[in-house]
């Protein structure tokens, strides 16, 4: 039998895939986003997904819950007083997770970085993949968050072994 036989017979219903590109793909059209709206950009983060921009049509769901986030957007104002319960969310959150900082008061403190209270950024306290910029951020660029988080992802490798270099 050659190909061409094969293929009609199955009809186009099977798909060969490797099992990291598999997971990968079903990741990164699922991202659960916790919802961390601390001052002003947490209107945007909300405006982001309502019906004009949508961010619905690429997975990005918002949770409740971190036990069910694989993503978590900190948008506003960062204090000491509320970063360890940032945090502690953090650690509740299943492996892999990723964190989109959003907006100048979560990236660096913002025109608040003088008060004694503001922490200098979020990656201080956990790791952060994406930067949003902006007083608040558009949006569409909280969108491009999404969309280079979601190519990060595909990236990723998890179940494939790593190749043993030969001496």
């Amino acid at each position: 039998m050659n190909k061409a036989s094969i293929a009609s017979d199955i009809g186009g219903e099977i798909f060969l895939t490797k099992v990291d590109e598999f997971v990968n793909w079903s990741r990164s059209n699922s991202q659960w986003y916790l919802l961390f709206g601390l001052a002003c950009c947490g209107i945007e983060l909300m405006q982001t997904g309502g019906p004009r921009t949508d961010i619905d049509r690429f997975g990005a769901i918002p949770r409740a819950t971190p036990r069910q986030a694989d993503l978590m957007i900190v948008a506003g104002t960062l204090t000491y007083k509320m970063g360890s319960r940032l945090k502690l969310l953090y650690d509740q959150m299943p492996a892999p997770k990723y964190v989109i900082s959003m907006g100048s008061c979560a990236t660096c403190g913002g025109l608040f970085s003088l008060g004694y209270s503001v922490m200098k950024g979020v990656d201080k306290i956990v790791p952060v993949d994406f930067y949003v910029p902006g007083c608040p951020p558009r949006p569409e660029a909280v969108t491009e968050a999404l969309l280079m988080l979601q190519e990060k992802m595909k990236k990723q490798k998890q179940f494939s072994k790593p190749k043993q270099q030969v001496a």
